[in-house]
């Protein structure tokens, strides 16, 4: 694809000024990953909409970023529009308007303030509404999708007002992770609420936010790397594994890896936390691939030892050389080398 002829055309749908090859290690929190081949930040919703209309329209791939968290970007970049969303418009009320732009925590502070509970689990969740929804969000046996009434989107060029069920949730999960989804942007969100005191809802959300310090190191990450393993007769058979978890079917993937043994374990600058082996930090210098090199030893060795297969709630992102390991854009990598 002609990424310069592009640019032109971009622009006169623009406020701004889309750039070529912007590094996006600056935009994400594990600091790592190669140039987008186009980028723009756009804090304008109706902006928003007429740029995902025009890409999907002429066949060009588009990438919605947010904060950044939760992806690993490949060394070589996204060979894609990517769209920096930073649309931030909210109005609170027991059904609380959104925009995808806004920070998935201060959309709870803002409720919160308004006495309005539901969305406490968010707090010290990095990144924003719009990756929150991709990935079906939550902790504490909360998570966002439960919240829903409406999305408005882009996708396949039409711009549409759909029911939660449209995204197809799971556990971690949408249809917007799977392989081959059709391109989207989310735009805007209804949710319902349920009034509370401030107090009450604060000293839930206190709790949840001292568990978080407690449990999660302060390097740069991308979060949680793994998803839990729902596996009744794996939870079971643990016999260090907390009596709730047993008895829910539930192993935290950081459990089963500490219990190989891999907390602290590193592929050049990327390493298994000690505090959490659930993340994966950036000891300074790591590159995506070492990221990815780490994951891949991480996953043999949980699944040499206990027999289950991990399943990322990190998403791969980019051009990551081995057609196998890519779906539009976003790629769910198997279990080889870099190729």
């Amino acid at each position: 694809m002609n990424w310069d002829a592009l640019l032109e055309p971009l622009s006169r749908l623009c406020l701004g000024t889309p750039r070529r090859a912007e590094p996006l290690r600056r935009h994400t929190t594990l600091r790592v990953g190669g140039p987008a081949a186009l980028f723009y930040k756009t804090r304008d919703l109706e902006e928003f909409a007429r740029i995902s209309q025009w890409a999907h329209e002429n066949g060009i791939p588009v990438f919605i970023m947010g904060h950044g968290s939760n992806i690993l970007v490949s060394d070589r970049g996204i060979p894609a529009l990517v769209i920096y969303n930073a649309c931030r418009q909210m109005r609170i009320g027991e059904e609380t308007y959104a925009e995808t732009g806004v920070a998935f925590q201060e959309l709870f502070l803002k409720t919160a303030q308004a006495g309005l509970s539901g969305l406490e689990f968010a707090v010290g969740i990095p990144g924003t509404l719009g990756g929150a929804l991709v990935s079906n969000a939550g902790a504490y046996r909360s998570n966002i999708a439960d919240l829903l009434l409406e999305i408005d989107l882009v996708s396949e060029g039409v711009r549409q007002r759909v029911p939660p069920d449209w995204m197809q949730f799971s556990y971690r999960d949408s249809r917007l992770r799977r392989p081959n989804p059709p391109p989207t942007s989310l735009l805007a969100v209804r949710l319902r609420l349920r009034p509370d005191s401030r107090r009450a809802i604060l000293q839930r959300a206190r709790e949840f936010q001292r568990q978080r310090i407690l449990k999660q190191p302060p390097e740069s990450s991308a979060g949680s790397f793994f998803k839990n393993v729902y596996d009744r007769a794996l939870a079971e058979r643990l016999p260090n594994l907390p009596a709730p978890m047993r008895e829910a079917g539930v192993v935290p993937a950081g459990y089963l890896i500490e219990a190989c043994g891999l907390k602290g374990y590193a592929v050049g600058g990327a390493c298994v936390s000690r505090k959490h082996a659930n993340f994966l930090i950036n000891r300074g210098w790591a590159t995506a691939s070492d990221f990815h090199r780490l994951a891949l030893h991480i996953e043999r060795v949980v699944y040499e030892t206990y027999g289950v297969p991990l399943e990322r709630e990190v998403l791969l992102v980019g051009d990551w050389g081995n057609p196998k390991t890519c779906h539009n854009i976003i790629g769910r990598p198997r279990c080889e080398p870099l190729g």
